[in-house]
């Protein structure tokens, strides 16, 4: 199984405007059941722990879907 850096990462080189189609759900503690989520459009950079967005640092640990053009394509149990 791939990690979510290495899914991130292929949506970006593959093309740049597939990371847009992209939603990553992550946990935050204090919101809403627990949930955040945010989109590929926000992302600046894909470090090699976190993921730097617009509002936020997100350790991959914490993420726990990812949904591309409406099809989940990875989900951690």
């Amino acid at each position: 199984m791939s990690s979510p850096r290495d899914i991130l990462n292929k949506l970006k080189w593959k093309n740049d405007l597939d990371i847009k189609k992209t939603e990553i759900w992550y946990i935050h503690r204090g919101a809403a059941n627990d949930t955040m989520i945010v989109s590929g459009k926000d992302i600046i950079d894909i470090g090699r722990s976190f993921m730097k967005t617009t509002s936020a640092m997100i350790p991959y640990h914490r993420i726990f879907k990812i949904v591309y053009n409406g099809k989940i394509i990875f989900e951690r149990r």
